[in-house]
């Protein structure tokens, strides 16, 4: 048997619904069919991709890791083969929050001089990933990512953390803070692909209670509202300006590092000269 796309839709929708039911109706065909799908896709990798039972649906080992492949694959050929895009093959360059900070527009600038022929393109994505492990970019720029094994990570720079407080607030009238300043009022904190944590503080001297929410919007509209507090870092405070919030330095809490993450290898040709590009201009500074 020869793999074709159709296995890979079918096995990213399986994967995705957790439920063959489910994954079925969205590809629109019947359970049967994709069953047989799916049994076609794991005689011709050689691997089992999916445990199944009566009411139960899991990956795999070998199937978490394929995931990312079929991913990155399908996205590969959607980009492809979008009409919009021919003639081109734009870099895509992912980021949850802040991309670069103060260095964004530099990068952005310099690459358009220096690479006419590519449009570098900055997509937000709120993920943990910044959109990496779903295929939509071809790298990404994320704080402190975990190590994964097709994955290649390098350090651009670190930064440092700001407090993020309402302007109302007794605290926004000093220059500098500490974690001890902000551990008696909810933090507010972005679950889904922020860099807080409660292992910030100690363990005795843990904020009230943790409220999260799922994107950079909503934590600073909460806070701005009184609803809490939050920790950031650097990039932050200069790409987002907000109404009702104020940043302030923290004095005591461990620095973030900002890293270019991509596939090994590579899904464009342009990642490496992007890494030389942002680091260029992170040493100009």
């Amino acid at each position: 048997m020869t793999a074709e796309l159709r296995h890979l839709r079918g096995f990213v929708a399986i994967a995705e619904e957790r439920n063959l039911t489910r994954a079925a109706a969205r590809l629109h065909l019947t359970q049967p069919a994709l069953t047989r799908t799916l049994q076609q896709l794991e005689k011709h990798l050689g691997v089992r991709l999916v445990e199944r039972s009566t009411h139960h649906l899991e990956l795999t080992a070998a199937g978490r890791v394929f995931l990312g492949r079929a991913r990155v694959a399908l996205s590969a050929v959607d980009d492809a083969l979008d009409p919009g895009r021919a003639g081109t093959w734009p870099l895509r360059l992912g980021h949850a929050w802040s991309a670069l900070g103060r260095h964004t527009t530099p990068v952005l600038r310099r690459w358009a001089a220096e690479h006419p022929d590519v449009p570098l393109e900055l997509v937000r994505h709120d993920d943990r990933s910044a959109g990496l492990d779903r295929g939509a970019v071809d790298a990404a720029l994320r704080r402190d990512p975990e190590p994964a094994p097709d994955m290649r990570t390098a350090l651009l720079y670190d930064e440092e953390r700001w407090a993020v407080l309402p302007d109302d607030s007794h605290l926004a009238a000093r220059d500098r803070l500490s974690l001890a300043d902000l551990a008696t009022r909810p933090v507010v904190w972005n679950s889904v692909s922020g860099s807080t944590t409660s292992r910030l503080w100690p363990a005795d001297a843990q904020p009230p209670r943790f409220l999260p929410v799922a994107t950079t919007d909503d934590w600073l509209s909460i806070i701005a509202a009184g609803g809490g507090v939050g920790v950031t870092t650097a990039a932050t405070t200069v790409l987002h300006a907000y109404p009702g919030v104020t940043y302030r330095p923290l004095t005591d809490a461990p620095r973030v590092g900002v890293y270019l993450t991509w596939r090994e290898p590579p899904g464009h040709p342009g990642v490496a000269d992007l890494l030389e590009l942002i680091r260029a201009v992170v040493g100009e500074d």
